[in-house]
């Protein structure tokens, strides 16, 4: 567990120090601006997101901007905002902050409607942090660990299995699992993360699979089970839980990234000058911290690093949104 800890640390700060190294400490000051920044984040104030949103915005006033403003702007799936952000001038000013899951599964999810192109629309700057998923059940369920979960659901003619949401990362990791363990699972999609909790704890439903940061106390106290988790190694928070790729099923191994986007058209140098800004900031510890705590894990990627990965999940996510027939029309 230290050693996949470390690792992550080893490579974040690898990241930054190459990115130092290739634009310089000059031409990153060249791109301070004589104005406000916007960056626009498309769900509401108050959640981690926000809060993650403005942890970067402070740390960025003065060092890419005189002071930059979190807009938020949710609605719409989280479309909204990414709409704002598509039709900001490419002078630097606006930047968008959004989980990846609304460039790399919305266009297989709004495939006649959605009002933006992620790869022609927008230019990848750099992910910020990463989170995953658990599978939860009650702390009365009769399975103690996963395997015993999976024979105890293959006994059962469906099961009803809950996420925060239709269309998101969890939803489709719970796709994958009952292709690739032939469960009959029915998903409930919940926004109420308390009402999800009373209906697992009411056996309304079986099981849920929640965002790690909301899952890890229950488990801590023992009204609930994590009985695996989707990222690559085990988290600090939840030490005893195993990951699904140590129980043989590696393509259930998934993160949700929250990342910086441009406007299409933006010079390069501006792209350059806010990616050293961001990676410079990032590379401080006390920011590794507060994200840390909030259960993100750091990362920081060059542009053509964090579009290289967007193309990769697209490529590995779109068969499976395909085959589930999931679409939205609207």
């Amino acid at each position: 567990m230290e050693r996949g800890t470390k690792r992550r640390a080893l490579l974040a700060a690898g990241s930054a120090a190459g990115l130092a190294g290739v634009l310089g400490p000059r031409e990153a000051a060249a791109q301070m601006m004589d104005r406000p920044a916007r960056l626009v984040m498309n769900f509401s104030a108050g959640g981690v997101m926000d809060t993650v949103a403005r942890l970067y915005a402070e740390r960025l006033r003065g060092v890419y901007a005189p002071q930059v403003i979190v807009d938020n702007r949710p609605g719409g799936a989280a479309r909204i905002g990414i709409e704002a952000a598509k039709g900001a001038p490419p002078d630097g000013s606006t930047f968008l902050m959004t989980p990846e899951t609304m460039m790399v599964l919305y266009p297989f999810i709004y495939p006649r409607t959605l009002r933006y192109d992620p790869q022609r629309d927008f230019v990848p700057v750099t992910g910020l942090s990463s989170f995953g998923f658990t599978w939860l059940v009650d702390a009365n369920h009769p399975a103690r660990s996963f395997p015993e979960f999976v024979e105890w659901a293959r006994r059962q003619p469906e099961i009803d299995y809950a996420t925060p949401a239709a269309g998101s990362t969890p939803h489709f990791v719970s796709v994958m699992m009952a292709k690739t363990l032939g469960l009959r699972l029915s998903h409930v999609p919940y926004r109420e993360i308390a009402m999800a909790f009373a209906d697992l704890n009411g056996g309304r439903i079986a099981a849920y699979m929640s965002v790690i940061g909301t899952a890890a106390e229950q488990h801590r106290s023992g009204r609930m089970r994590a009985l695996a988790v989707t990222m690559p190694q085990r988290v600090p928070t939840l030490p005893d839980v195993p990951t699904f790729a140590e129980l043989g099923f590696p393509q259930l191994t998934a993160d949700e990234w929250y990342g910086i986007f441009l406007p299409a058209g933006t010079p390069q140098h501006l792209v350059a000058g806010l990616h050293g800004a961001i990676a410079g900031v990032a590379a401080a510890p006390e920011m590794r911290a507060a994200l840390l705590k909030l259960e993100q894990y750091p990362v920081s990627t060059t542009p053509e690093q964090f579009a290289a990965r967007l193309r990769a999940e697209r490529d590995r996510w779109g068969p499976v949104v395909r085959d589930s027939g999931y679409e939205v029309g609207e």
